[in-house]
């Protein structure tokens, strides 16, 4: 909504005959358009003929439009009232840029800002107005908005999934007091599975969070002792290519499979922080061959790229779980680089879907957090495998 629409917007109300306490004027008989029939005004609005009814906040009335055969259809309206005009500045976005963003999401429906009122009309208004509604809790709460997060406030409000909710639950603070949080209702069902069961399975493609936010509620249950020990685990096989032999101990040759795991956990508990950890061992981090033969109990275990486990790795490693231990698996089945590709994730919630104790959690391309350009990429692959020219 650029300012001069915003003008338009309020010489249209002007024109109704609406005053400051949303009385009709007396002259608001009707407003017609260039063809003397049913245009389109905002605030209190009208068609040629026919009074229009007044909106308040939070509830619903419809516009009136003449049919082709003289019948009057009506469509439905919403308008919402957004507390101050700071938090309307940045619900519209710098330049208006979340709004028309928002507009190009809904095309079919009409969007109108006055003052501090964002009135709604068409087939989607209910929808369009909760979208608004809940994007300003999240103002509320104290986090910003911008593109993407407006992106995935659509998504979640079109799966009716409450957006403030999810965006509003926070798992823990990181290094340097930032807030770590789903972002998305796939992310947050993700992590509630976790909460809820003994082995979560968390299944879907790069950048939907599957590792960071399992690390997260690792940390998240050493610092309130609901488990004794963190283990970090993950097999190693090699992306496609041969890297050779590789210099130093038996660690220093695993370490660079098991560098994303590290790297997850600097950034919640701060380099020092989590080598302090793992000197203790209190945090373990290691590839999977040193599972076997092993016991876990209190233990928060993860096993990450579980894709490329054999069968008989995955069985192995589901059986180390011990007492008071909670143990979450991750993996991308599209991205699958075990030799003679036998994954032993592929096909596993068929075996054990059925377990007490055990969830699978299936993420998509909506649950991407990275950049943008990420999401587009696995919608790429995904299309092209549907239509069999995935290679």
């Amino acid at each position: 909504m650029t300012a001069a629409n915003r003008s338009a917007v309020a010489a249209a109300g002007s024109a109704s005959g609406v005053d400051g306490s949303g009385r009709d004027g007396a002259q608001g008989a009707g407003t017609a358009g260039a063809d003397g029939a049913g245009a389109d005004v905002v605030g209190t609005e009208r068609t040629a003929g026919t009074v229009g009814t007044e909106r308040t906040a939070g509830t619903v009335g419809t516009e009136r439009t003449a049919g082709t055969d003289g019948e009057v259809a009506t469509r439905p309206r919403k308008e919402t009232m957004v507390p101050n005009t700071h938090l309307m500045a940045s619900l519209l976005g710098p330049c208006d840029e979340l709004l028309r963003l928002v507009e190009r999401a809904f095309p079919e429906d009409r969007i109108a800002v006055q003052g501090n009122r964002i009135a709604v009309d068409g087939p989607e208004a209910e929808q369009l107005s909760r979208l608004f509604e809940e994007l300003v809790l999240v103002l509320e709460s104290g986090q910003g908005l911008d593109a993407a997060k407006v992106r995935r406030t659509i998504d979640m409000v079109r799966e009716d999934v409450r957006p403030s909710e999810v965006l509003n639950a926070e798992l823990l603070r990181g290094a340097r007091g930032r807030s770590i949080r789903p972002y998305t209702a796939g992310q947050k069902r993700y992590t509630d599975a976790i909460g809820a069961n003994t082995i979560t399975f968390g299944i879907g493609p790069a950048g939907t969070g599957k590792s960071y936010l399992a690390v997260a509620l690792a940390v998240q249950a050493l610092q309130t002792r609901a488990v004794n020990r963190i283990i970090l685990t993950r097999p190693a096989v090699e992306a496609g290519e041969r890297l050779g032999f590789l210099p130093g101990d038996l660690m220093a040759k695993v370490d660079p499979y098991l560098r994303p795991l590290y790297d997850a956990l600097y950034d919640l508990l701060e380099p020092d922080g989590a080598q302090r950890l793992m000197d203790r061992g209190t945090i373990e981090v290691a590839p999977l061959a040193f599972m076997r033969g092993r016991t876990l109990n209190s233990s928060f275990i993860i096993l990450d790229e579980a894709q490329n486990t054999t069968p008989e790795q995955m069985k192995m490693f589901l059986t180390r779980i011990g007492f008071g231990s909670k143990c979450v698996v991750t993996g991308d089945v599209t991205q699958i680089d075990v030799p003679g590709g036998r994954s032993g994730l592929v096909g596993l919630d068929r075996v054990l879907g059925e377990v007490p104790g055990i969830d699978f959690v299936h993420l998509t391309r909506r649950d991407v957090v990275r950049h943008q350009i990420v999401a587009d990429i696995v919608r790429a692959y995904e299309e092209a495998e549907r239509s069999g020219d995935g290679g």
